[in-house]
């Protein structure tokens, strides 16, 4: 059974968040868990409400609780995905610093080869941004940025959000059933 962490921050963008978790709560083989940044819950929230946030399906953990099993190396999680991903929370995992349960997850999948997928949501970029990115690539994470197609002509929110997590989805090695450019 694939295990994969879901961290969400303070960017905008919850939509990211939510259509991936809705994704991965349809795959009966993905054992799902979820930490969320204090300022990521207070976008969430602001941005899709509170139902939807209290409607998240998967276990979920204090961005301070280092028990959470995918705090330590010895955890079988085998896959990150932060979205979305503030410049802050980059900057800090890019930097080492595992202040918080969300930048220590990202730390154990850096340090133990796993796949970390880091989508970016913030523009436009500064340099420091660019640099933190580079390192963060350098040290083996996935930078996607939330960058959507529009060639399948998509009709709701959904359908433009649908375009990023599907290749997420695609990214952290999950099938996937979002059109492809020779589908369109």
């Amino acid at each position: 059974m694939r295990k994969i962490v879901v961290g969400i921050t303070g960017a905008s963008g919850a939509i990211y968040a939510m259509r991936l978790l809705e994704k991965l709560h349809l795959h009966a083989t993905v054992d799902t868990a979820v930490v969320c940044t204090d300022c990521g819950e207070q976008v969430f929230r602001h941005e899709l409400g509170d139902e939807a946030f209290a409607a998240i399906p998967f276990r979920r953990y204090a961005n301070h609780d280092f028990h959470a099993p995918f705090a330590s190396g010895s955890c079988d999680f085998d896959t990150m995905i932060i979205a979305p991903c503030s410049m802050g929370s980059l900057a800090r995992i890019a930097n080492g610093v595992s202040n918080d349960l969300l930048a220590r997850a990202a730390d154990v999948m850096l340090k133990e080869r796993r796949r970390l997928i880091v989508v970016t949501r913030e523009m436009p970029l500064n340099l420091i941004h660019l640099r933190n990115m580079q390192q963060l690539a350098e040290a083996g994470a996935i930078i996607c940025p939330a960058s959507p197609a529009f060639y399948h002509h998509p009709a709701t929110p959904e359908d433009i959000a649908d375009t990023v997590v599907n290749r997420l989805l695609q990214l952290a090695g999950i099938a996937q059933d979002g059109k492809k450019w020779s589908e369109s």
